[in-house]
């Protein structure tokens, strides 16, 4: 059995809707004993996990750590995105979620491997709708979001979905393999609708197979 460690949560995000959302779209892997998820509360476990060599990170947090009271406190020192780095370039899998996309340094060693990151969204939620950007697949969905507007290094990653609102349109997922290890990062999604809607919920559970590296058949 291969293990995913979370650390999702922050000002910001719910934790409790977060892992919801992680518990079920993964539930199936889980019965069937291809994925375990062990939940981390705070970076330095994240960091003292990856010393086993987990199959893969799910990371819904951003660099931030007080952003009213402290906007200027962060918790990724080089050291940290350093370690990071290293431990997907040896073969592990990291999932950038929503917030684990934003206020990252761009340039970081972390930031970098990613190949984009988090610009900026409107005050206010409304409608966005996602789409594969490969227009010959089938994948499409909406709900009310923080529509994340990115830069997406996109000549050198694979980006698989888009999204579009009245505020303009952006890319919302992108893939990559990073060294002996895979990289993927979605933007959806802030709110409950979004996080437990059933199609977010294969979108996810498909980037997760993809990055811990399961089989084929555990990815339909």
């Amino acid at each position: 059995m291969k293990t995913l460690v979370a650390l999702v949560g922050d000002f910001y995000h719910k934790e409790e809707l977060a892992r919801e959302s992680l518990l079920k779209a993964l539930a199936g892997l889980i019965e069937a004993s291809e994925l375990q998820v062990h939940f981390v509360n705070h970076p330095d476990q994240l960091i003292c996990e990856l010393r086993n060599q987990p199959a893969a990170v799910a990371l819904f947090a951003e660099d931030r750590v007080a952003p009213i009271e402290q906007p200027d406190l962060k918790w990724m020192t080089p050291a940290l995105s350093d370690q990071i780095v290293q431990y997907v370039e040896n073969g592990g899998g990291w999932l950038a979620w929503h917030s684990g996309l934003a206020s990252y340094p761009p340039d970081s060693s972390y930031t970098q491997m990613l190949r984009g990151y988090f610009l900026s969204h409107p005050e206010q939620n409304k409608q966005v709708s996602y789409a594969a950007a490969d227009n010959g697949q089938q994948e499409r969905f909406a709900f009310a979001d923080e529509h994340y507007f990115v830069h997406c290094d996109e000549e050198n990653t694979e980006v698989f979905l888009r999204s579009s609102s009245e505020d303009g349109e952006s890319i919302a997922g992108w893939r990559h393999p990073y060294g002996s290890g895979r990289v993927s990062c979605v933007t959806p999604a802030h709110r409950e609708e979004g996080l437990l809607h059933s199609e977010f919920l294969s979108l996810l559970k498909r980037e997760i197979s993809w990055i811990a590296d399961l089989s084929s058949k555990t990815r339909q």
